[in-house]
């Protein structure tokens, strides 16, 4: 997310539709657009900005409010009672324009074993002091051993607190990879420009601000992976997995082959879209996209590591990442990287070798002129979710559908 995420939707009146292709050598010609159906999963809570599950076989479906509480929805019902509700331990939020909150949630590989669940939010500082508007917080819980459908509020053990110098760029995105770590993806600190530090957090490999890590939560608080790509660089902190982002907001593992994709905001021009490798530099605050931004004299740039797709502010206003759709409801997006905008527009990117082409995701029964895209969401068999947001008469309205075959 960045300044103008949960700004009023007056703004995008103002945007036009051009489509515009971004990167050297993407092809003139648009592709047809994918089309597909959404069906409404719910439209009880509002502000759903994650979606996780945890692989039981069960088939429920838990979504983060970015207020404080975490929901279950099981077989179309809503269940009455959240799994989570951390809102007193938060700062407190607004639906419309905060970017802090409940923000991500991950199950443990061996959920079924040992019932814990992981939640990233934004709480609180005991003694506020300039340059300081919160932090952000790791805790992990375990599910009551009498009723699978809560947490246990006692079991709270909290593995990471982070200061957090602006109330944006909060990141928030938890995904266990296939090597059984939590990957955590943290925006660069906030504000505008990456200002924070001499180099800005991006760059900076004394924090893990602007950065994707990788931990074993199987520690106390927890361990360092030994084969993270800096665990023996002097200075550098152990757990980074990735640098040089702005603010990753929602990144995902493909099913099919593990390949890590990040939709990664920008700054005032481009929005893109990143394939995470162990060890890369992905440019910020030195470049935007595939453009400079704050290049330092003597910069060898050869280094970094070019999104596989960019699009401008014609185009969108703030990237929401999304997922490989692996599933099988919908042969059409097979293959294809489903991502999405703040302001309501959806895509897809195709491969075509070492290049990546975005066509257009249409919805042919689309429920809002004025939808935000918050967040996506994949089920245990591959199936995605859209999670949104609307301004209504009556405040912001939040809604889950699933996409289906049109």
């Amino acid at each position: 997310m960045k300044n103008h995420r949960f700004i009023g939707l007056a703004l995008l009146t103002v945007l036009n539709a051009l489509v515009v292709k971004a990167g050297p050598g993407t092809p003139d010609a648009e592709p047809p657009a994918r089309k597909v159906k959404l069906e409404l999963v719910t439209d009880k809570f509002i502000s759903p900005v994650n979606m996780a599950v945890p692989n039981d076989g069960s088939g429920r479906l838990f979504f983060c409010q970015k207020e404080g509480k975490v929901w279950i929805v099981q077989n179309g019902k809503l269940f009455t009672t959240p799994f989570a509700d951390v809102a007193d331990q938060m700062v407190k939020v607004n639906a419309a324009y905060d970017e802090r909150g409940l923000l991500g949630m991950a199950f443990h590989p061996k959920f079924k074993q040992n019932r814990k669940v992981y939640l990233y939010y934004s709480a609180p500082v005991a003694n506020p002091v300039k340059g300081l508007n919160h932090k952000s917080k790791l805790v992990e819980y375990t599910v009551s051993a009498s009723n699978p459908n809560v947490v246990d509020p006692k079991s709270e053990r909290v593995l990471l607190e982070l200061n957090q110098p602006e109330s944006n760029h909060n990141g928030g995105q938890l995904e266990f990879g296939t090597d059984g770590y939590l990957y955590v993806g943290l925006g660069d600190g906030g504000g505008g420009g990456d200002k924070h530090g001499t180099i800005g957090n991006g760059q900076d490999l004394g924090t893990i601000l602007g950065k994707i890590i990788r931990i074993d939560v199987n520690g106390t608080p927890y361990k360092v992976p030994a084969d993270n790509p800096f665990v023996k660089t002097p200075g550098a902190k152990p757990e980074i997995w990735a640098y040089g982002l702005r603010n990753p907001w929602r990144f995902s593992f493909d099913k099919a082959n593990g390949r890590l994709f990040a939709g990664d905001v920008g700054q005032n021009l481009y929005e893109e879209v990143d394939i995470i490798r162990k060890g890369g530099n992905y440019g910020w605050r030195i470049m935007e996209g595939y453009h400079d931004f704050n290049v330092p004299a003597g910069t060898d740039k050869s280094k970094l590591i070019a999104p596989i797709h960019e699009y401008n502010h014609d185009l969108g206003i703030s990237i929401t990442g999304g997922y490989v759709y692996r599933g099988s409801a919908i042969p059409s997006l097979k293959g294809l990287y489903v991502f999405g905008d703040y302001n309501g527009k959806a895509f897809v990117l195709i491969q075509h070798g070492s290049k990546w082409e975005r066509a257009d995701l249409q919805f042919t029964n689309r429920p809002a002129d004025n939808l935000q895209i918050l967040s996506w969401g994949q089920d245990e068999h591959g199936e995605l979710y859209m999670l949104t947001s609307a301004s209504t008469s009556n405040g912001f309205k939040g809604a889950v559908y699933k996409l289906v075959k049109d």
